[in-house]
């Protein structure tokens, strides 16, 4: 098992498998990744090779130990506020709207697509608050999904470590995180109320949406750079479909829809918006 060789073969048949099961890419530029982070589900498993192991992920399985392939595979890198911009053109346009002339939005529904350990949901459940106060619908949901079960736990416990919340003002800071003593000196976690305002969920964006209602906003940032053209426009049009009218969709500033066929109307980098 220990310095297992991954052949240009196995890693051929993980790529395969991997773009089919969830659309993510990985070139050749990605071997050494797939050796080193399969290389420890084989040590952990108890398999001799790649070849075994690839065998009894899509022969010999349920399915758990194809989500833990996933898992290991899927790059989840992200921060509270990340991408400040966004959170800006929150609060001064897509809420200002929602509050134009004295209204009142009676249900808001916020979709985080590829939410990591939950800092960016969080994020928007703090931009609420913050904006609406009192004042804010009792009909919110803030729905975070990921391919990874494991980052998944971690956004569910709202846990954090110090250098985690660095940049978070002090006063927000004392506003919706509880800080830890004792055993938990150095952490911070998500006061409850904050918490609740988040459903977190297990979803593959290559399957299909089956939501009740469509959102309002939905955030897909630095997950599409995963993704070739054709998964990308697919994804794009999924989240179309998915939006009210007068929805808007966020995507990574490293990313674009240039290229792509979709329907939105580009607003400004990295934002687009359905008429």
């Amino acid at each position: 098992m220990d310095g297992a060789k991954l052949t240009d073969r196995d890693f051929r048949r993980f790529s395969a498998l991997v773009y089919d099961k969830c659309g993510i890419t990985l070139h050749e530029g990605k071997k050494a990744l797939v050796c080193a982070r399969l290389g420890k589900r084989l040590r952990e498993s108890g398999f001799r090779d790649f070849k075994a192991y690839y065998r009894f992920v899509v022969q010999g399985d349920r399915g758990d130990e194809l989500v833990r392939m996933l898992d290991a595979i899927s790059t989840n890198l992200t921060s509270f506020f990340r991408e400040e911009s966004h959170f800006d053109f929150l609060k001064h346009r897509v809420f200002a709207d929602w509050t134009e002339g004295g209204g009142h939005q009676k249900r808001i529904r916020i979709w985080s697509a590829g939410c990591s350990s939950g800092e960016e949901p969080y994020s928007v459940a703090i931009c609420l608050m913050e904006y609406f106060g009192d004042r804010l619908p009792a009909d919110t949901k803030i729905l975070g999904t990921d391919l990874s079960t494991k980052v998944l736990h971690q956004a569910q416990r709202g846990i954090y470590e110090a250098e985690r919340v660095g940049k978070i003002p002090e006063s927000m800071l004392r506003k919706y995180f509880q800080k830890g003593f004792g055993s938990q000196e150095g952490r911070f976690r998500v006061k409850r109320f904050i918490r609740d305002m988040i459903v977190f969920r297990r979803l593959n964006l290559m399957d299909p949406f089956f939501f009740k209602r469509p959102f309002n906003v939905i955030f897909c940032r630095n997950v599409m750079i995963y993704f070739d053209k054709e998964i990308q426009k697919i994804l794009v049009n999924k989240f179309y479909d998915s939006l009210v009218s007068d929805g808007y969709l966020f995507i990574g500033h490293s990313e674009s829809l240039t290229g792509i066929s979709h329907r939105f109307r580009y607003i400004e980098p990295a934002v687009y918006h359905k008429p």
